[in-house]
C-alpha cells in the first residue's frame, strides 16, 4: 500500500486536465498502445464525441509507475452536467490535483468539484495551468497595489518565491490574482487551516512542463507534478488483513467478459476466481464467483492474480452488479456506504417517432428497442433516471441540457430513431408551495456587448449579484431560474459574436416566482408535403430565419424556420415558379438566398417550445409541431 497513490484530476471544463494526463503518460514512458504516436493529443478522450467537442464526458482510469510507486490517475469530466461522474469517482482517490487556468482563475465547476473533494477530506494540490497564456508581467512595485492575501504570501514564502530578506521577485500579477481567488474559494467552502495552505505547482500542460516557480524558462519537464503527488498525496487508507470490502464506482460492458465493474479495494485482499459476497443497494446479499481480476496498467487493463487494499481494480463475473454496490468477503460480509448522487434537475420526454418520415432512416425505432437502450444507459450513468410516461414514451431526467443532449447524440449515432420534447425543469412541491431549481450564471463578455447581455438576462428575470470591469472585459454573476435560462446560450453566443464565456452551476431549489420566460419568435411551419424549392424559400426568408435549404424533403407540420414575429405562420416552401413567355430585363438578378442557420441538436432543443418536438434520426435533425393535423 505504501507503493500506491490514487489521485483524481479535477477542474473546470477546458482548463487542461486531459492535456496534463497526456504529459504525465509521456513523462513516465507509459506504453500508449499501437493507436497512439508521440504526437497524439488528448489520449484519454477516446470517445468520438469527446474528440469532436474537446471535452471529457466519461471519467477514465490510467496507471503509471514513478520512482517505483504505482500512481492511479483518474481523469474526470469538467462540465457541470457530468457532475455525477465526478461525485462517484472521487471515492476512488485519496487526493486531487485541482487545475486552475492561470488566466481565467477558478470557475463555476471548480467550486463544485472542490466542494466534493473537501467533503471527502482529500488532500488538494493546486496546479496553476496554462501559464504560457499569461502575458501580463508585474514588477515588485506593481505588486504593492495588488498585494497578495497574507495567507497566499505564506504559501509563496514556502514555495521560495520570495528572498530571505522579503524582496518580492517578479512574477505574473495575473497568477497572483488567481492564487488569491483560489484561496478565497477554499475559505468559502469551509476548508480548515491545514487544507487552505495548499501546495502550488505551476504548469504548462501543453508544453509538458511544470515547476515551483511561474517561469516557463526554468521548467524542464512535468516531473514536479509527480514529485508533488508522492510528497503530498497520502498512501491509501485501509487494512489488507481485514475482511474484503470493495466499492463499485463505474460499469463497462465487454463482449467477452460481460459486465466489468471498476472500484477501489477499501479493506482486505481480492483474488481472481475468488468466491465473494455481492451486496446490492437494497442490502440483499448473493454469493458470486469472480471470473477475472484486472488492474490498470497505462491506458489498458491487465489480468492479475491478486490485489490488496488501496488499489483500483476491475472485476467481472457478476451479471447484475451496478454502481454504488459492494463486493465483500464470504465469511464477514459488510456493505460500504452507498454513493450519494445529487438529484436530476432537467427532464425530457422520449418517444417513438410518429412523423410522416418515421422508419426511413433509423435502424432501431420500435418502443422495445428504445426502452432497452434507455434502461441500459442508467446502468452506467447514476445521474440519469428513466420513468415510463403517463401518456406515451419515457421521461428521462438528467443534470442539465448538455447531459441529455449527449445521450441523444450517442443514441442517434448508434442508429436509433425517436422524438424528444422540450427540456423541462423538475419542480418540487412542499406544503403546497412549488420550488424550482435555480442556477448561478458566470458571464464574461467584451464591454461593447455587456449591455445586450444585461438586457437579455433582465428579460429572463436574472438577478445580478456581482459585476466587475477590467481590460475591456465585463464579468457578471447572476442568479436565475433554470427554466428561464433555457435557450439563452445560443442567443448569448450570437450577441457577443462568439467572444463571450458563460458558465453555470446548480445553486439550490427556491420558491417559484411564477414569472416564466417564453420564446419571443413564432415558427415557420410547412404547409404541404414535398421537396423545398428555391423559389418558395426566397419568398419565405423574408418572414424570418430559415433552418433548411432547397432540395430538402419536408412534410406538413414541420418547422423549417423561426418567424420574426410571435405567431406561427404556414408557408409553402415547395412552390415552384410558373413558367411563362413573359420576362422583364434583369428579373431575378437581385434575388439572394441567405445561408440557412445550421440546425444542430443543441440548437433544436434550445429553440422548441411546448407545442413542438425534435425528430432525431441517424441522418437528420428536424423540428415538428406536436399536433401535425393542426397545420
Amino acid at each position: 500500500m505504501n507503493n500506491i497513490r490514487n489521485v483524481a484530476i479535477i477542474a473546470h471544463v477546458d482548463h487542461g486536465k486531459t492535456t496534463l494526463v497526456d504529459a504525465l503518460l509521456r513523462q513516465s514512458s507509459t506504453k500508449l498502445g499501437k493507436e497512439f504516436t508521440d504526437n497524439s493529443e488528448l489520449i484519454m478522450d477516446s470517445n468520438d464525441l469527446e474528440k469532436e467537442r474537446g471535452i471529457t464526458i466519461f471519467s477514465k482510469n490510467a496507471s503509471v509507475i514513478w520512482d517505483g510507486v504505482k500512481i492511479n490517475i483518474i481523469d474526470t469530466p469538467g462540465h457541470a452536467d457530468f457532475g455525477g461522474e465526478v461525485e462517484r469517482v472521487l471515492n476512488l482517490a485519496d487526493g486531487c490535483l485541482l487545475l486552475v487556468d492561470a488566466k481565467e482563475g477558478p470557475m463555476a465547476q471548480t467550486r463544485f468539484v472542490l466542494k466534493k473533494a473537501l467533503e471527502l477530506g482529500h488532500k488538494i494540490i493546486v496546479v496553476i495551468n496554462k501559464i504560457d497564456k499569461s502575458i501580463l508581467r508585474s514588477s515588485g512595485d506593481d505588486l504593492k497595489t495588488d498585494k497578495p492575501n497574507p495567507r497566499i504570501q505564506h504559501v509563496l514564502n514556502k514555495q521560495s518565491l520570495t528572498s530571505p530578506v522579503g524582496e518580492v521577485k517578479t512574477f505574473d500579477l495575473m497568477i497572483s490574482k488567481t492564487l488569491n481567488k483560489v484561496f478565497d474559494l477554499f475559505i468559502d467552502l469551509g476548508a480548515n487551516e491545514e487544507t487552505a495552505y495548499f501546495p502550488v505547482i505551476y504548469c504548462s500542460s501543453k508544453f509538458g512542463k511544470a515547476g515551483l516557480e511561474p517561469d516557463l524558462d526554468k521548467m524542464t519537464d512535468i516531473s514536479p507534478i509527480f514529485d508533488a503527488i508522492l510528497q503530498y498525496i497520502p498512501t491509501p487508507s485501509g487494512d489488507p488483513e481485514k475482511p474484503l470490502q470493495m466499492l463499485v464506482t463505474s460499469i463497462q460492458g465487454d463482449n467477452f467478459k460481460g459486465r466489468i465493474a471498476t472500484g477501489r479495494i477499501h479493506n482486505g485482499k481480492i483474488q481472481a476466481g475468488q468466491d465473494v459476497m455481492y451486496i446490492n443497494r437494497e442490502s440483499v446479499m448473493k454469493k458470486s464467483k469472480l471470473t477475472s481480476l484486472m488492474a490498470f496498467e497505462g491506458l489498458g487493463r491487465l489480468d492479475i492474480k491478486e490485489a490488496v487494499a488501496g488499489d483500483i481494480v476491475a472485476i467481472s463475473g457478476i451479471a447484475e452488479i451496478t454502481i454504488g454496490e459492494t463486493i465483500a468477503s464470504i465469511e464477514n460480509p459488510e456493505a460500504l456506504p452507498v454513493i450519494n448522487i445529487e438529484e436530476p434537475t432537467v427532464m425530457m420526454t422520449f418517444g417513438v417517432n410518429t412523423s410522416p418520415f418515421a422508419g426511413r432512416e433509423g435502424e432501431f425505432k420500435t418502443s422495445r428497442q428504445i426502452q432497452e437502450r434507455l434502461y441500459k444507459e442508467i446502468e452506467t450513468d447514476v445521474a440519469l433516471k428513466v420513468d415510463p410516461s403517463a401518456t406515451s414514451g419515457w421521461i428521462v431526467s438528467g443534470r442539465g441540457e448538455l447531459h441529455l443532449a449527449i445521450l441523444i447524440e450517442r443514441m442517434r449515432r448508434e442508429g436509433y430513431e425517436f422524438q424528444v420534447s422540450r427540456p423541462r425543469v423538475i419542480e418540487k412541491k412542499v406544503d403546497g408551495v412549488i420550488f424550482t431549481p435555480f442556477e448561478k450564471v458566470f458571464i464574461e463578455a467584451p464591454e461593447n456587448y455587456s449591455g445586450s447581455v444585461m438586457q437579455k438576462m433582465g428579460l429572463r428575470h436574472g438577478q445580478l449579484q456581482d459585476m466587475n470591469t477590467g481590460d475591456g472585459i465585463v464579468s457578471m454573476e447572476f442568479i436565475i431560474s433554470t427554466k428561464d435560462l433555457f435557450g439563452f446560450r445560443s442567443e448569448f453566443i450570437a450577441d457577443t459574436h462568439g467572444l463571450g464565456i458563460i458558465n453555470t452551476s446548480f445553486l439550490e431549489y427556491k420558491k417559484d416566482s411564477g414569472n416564466n420566460f417564453s420564446r419571443e419568435q413564432g415558427s415557420l411551419v410547412v404547409f404541404e408535403n414535398g421537396i423545398t424549392k428555391l423559389y418558395g424559400l426566397l419568398a419565405a426568408q423574408g418572414r424570418g430565419n430559415l433552418f433548411i435549404g432547397p432540395g430538402t424533403p419536408v412534410y406538413a407540420g414541420q418547422v423549417i424556420g423561426s418567424n420574426s414575429r410571435e405567431d406561427d405562420i404556414r408557408i409553402n416552401v415547395c412552390k415552384e415558379k410558373q413558367q411563362t413567355n413573359h420576362r422583364s430585363s434583369g428579373e431575378g438578378v437581385s434575388e439572394h438566398f441567405n445561408v440557412p442557420k445550421e440546425l444542430t441538436l443543441e440548437n433544436a432543443l434550445m429553440y422548441i417550445n411546448d407545442t413542438e418536438l425534435v425528430e432525431v434520426t441517424p441522418d437528420s435533425i428536424r423540428i415538428r409541431k406536436t399536433n401535425l393535423g393542426f397545420f
